[in-house]
């Protein structure tokens, strides 16, 4: 199993989060993750953020990363959008 927590972050408090599950096998991991936070930003009417250099090379490192206003086009009225694998298949 596959899951993938995102949370929304304002004034260090937590406002809103909510793990994506994906048992899907025939989809690789970068489809599950990219899966994930569709449904995420959704939920959240939010519009997809942008991975820059740095969001990717956080998320190799640590299988999480935040989303600041740098990664969305639309203004965001919360601090940061954080992403963090919880679960993944062997």
């Amino acid at each position: 199993m596959f899951r993938l927590w995102g949370k929304i972050w304002k004034d260090t408090r937590l406002v809103k989060d909510m793990v994506v599950c994906n048992n899907d096998p025939d989809l690789n991991r970068t489809r599950k993750i990219f899966d994930a936070i569709d449904k995420l930003c959704y939920e959240f009417d939010l519009s997809r953020p942008l991975w820059l250099e740095h969001t990717v090379a956080d998320f190799k490192k640590h299988d999480k990363t935040r989303f600041t206003q740098d990664n969305f086009i639309d203004s965001i009225d919360f601090d940061y959008l954080e992403i963090q694998v919880i679960e993944e298949d062997d």
